[in-house]
Parts: C-alpha cells; structure tokens; sequence
C-alpha cells in the first residue's frame, strides 16, 4: 500500500486511474489543479506522485522542478500525450523518475507504479514477517501462525505501514498523514481506534502487543 498524489485535470481519466490504483489497495488523492497540487506537496508527504503534464495553475513539469528544488525525493511519474523525445527529455530533466505517453493501457500505468515504489527499498519485500505475523501485500493477505486474520481495509493498510518501518515511532499525526488521506475529516483519534481494533485481531493475550505505545510519543511495532 502506498500514498499517491494524482494530479490530473481531466476528471474522468482521473477517476479511471485512482480506481485501478485503489483497486490495487493504494490510498489516492486526485486534485485537477497544479497550485493546489504544489501546496500540498508542501505539507503532505506522498510515496508516489503521478503528474498530468498540461495542468491549469502550474504545469506538471513546474510541479516536479519546485518539489525536487525543495528536497523531494518520492518518485514522480509524468502523464504527458507529447510523444517527442525533447518532450521526454524535458520532463526526465525535470526531476521526473518516468514517462508515460496517453493513451495507455492502465495495466502498464499500475506496473511503472509498482516499479517505482520497489526504487525506494522500502516496497520491495512482497511478505512481510514480523513475529508470527506473515502479511503479503501484493495478495491482500495477512496471517496469524498460518491462520487468516479478516482486516478491515485501513486495519490492512496501518500493519502493512508499521510493518515496513519495524521499531520507529509515529505519532498518531503522523500516521493520519502517512496511510490515511490527506485533509480528510477525521482526527487523530481515528488512529487509536483503529490500532485498538487491530490489536485485538493480531495480538496474543499471552503476548505483549505486537504494536507497543510509546506514552506521550506515539506507537510503534515491537519485532
């Protein structure tokens, strides 16, 4: 699972690829306007960021010169239907990691996708084992000593988060920010609900919690 940003102005391609990529269990933000796309780039952090290139406010090319200007370092995917090669070459310059040319098939759009996130390191593992936990990310599975734990979707996607960062703490902000969508109405203390609620699907009473609150911090995954 992985926080994209799609930035795509026309609102019916636009919906097309969040389904798909949601369909492959990534949390999505779509927004049609390149300021407001440059604004959250500021305060929100992203794993992945797909960039229509013709954007009103602020071209996809602009986007990506600003956000590597200032240090970002999540891998960006140009949408573009210029096909020359200065094109590309403009965009690669830019700052961005790949290129992909409308109309495309979203099967290949979802694999470049997937390839950038393994560039990162922290998506190459497809399972992931932590204790007796066993989670296969790719297959929306997860495991109690070999017995299938039924998670809700955001349950799945908060284990998955704490079990590619093992040991670091995060604040119950900073994981609204990093699995839940971003500016969405809710609080921090959908977190703690939602850990409740895992803890008691993947936990031992004869155990310690594999998620352990750090008091006045935050939580993190006890290996």
């Amino acid at each position: 699972m992985a926080k994209i940003l799609l930035v795509e102005d026309d609102s019916e391609f636009a919906e097309a690829v969040q389904r798909w990529l949601e369909h492959e269990h990534h949390t999505v933000e779509s927004v049609a306007d390149g300021t407001d796309a440059h604004e959250r780039l500021n305060i929100y952090k992203y794993d992945v960021l797909i960039l229509d290139w013709e954007l009103p406010g602020m071209s996809g090319v602009d986007i990506c010169k600003k956000y590597r200007a200032t240090g970002g370092t999540a891998p960006i995917l140009i949408l573009t239907g210029k096909s020359a090669v200065s094109e590309k070459e403009t965009g690669l310059d830019a700052g961005a990691d790949d290129y992909l040319t409308k109309p495309f098939h979203m099967k290949e759009m979802a694999a470049r996708v997937r390839a950038l996130l393994r560039r990162t390191g922290r998506f190459n593992e497809t399972t992931l084992k932590v204790r007796n936990i066993v989670l296969e990310p790719g297959l929306y599975n997860v495991t109690r000593d070999g017995v299938e734990l039924r998670l809700l979707p955001k349950e799945f996607a908060l284990l998955e988060f704490f079990m590619r960062h093992p040991g670091e703490v995060f604040s119950a902000e900073a994981l609204l920010d990093r699995v839940w969508i971003s500016e969405a109405d809710i609080t921090p203390d959908a977190v703690v609900t939602c850990i409740k609620r895992l803890r008691k699907k993947v936990d031992l009473e004869s155990e310690p919690s594999i998620i352990r609150t750090i008091h006045g911090v935050g939580y993190k995954l006890q290996p």
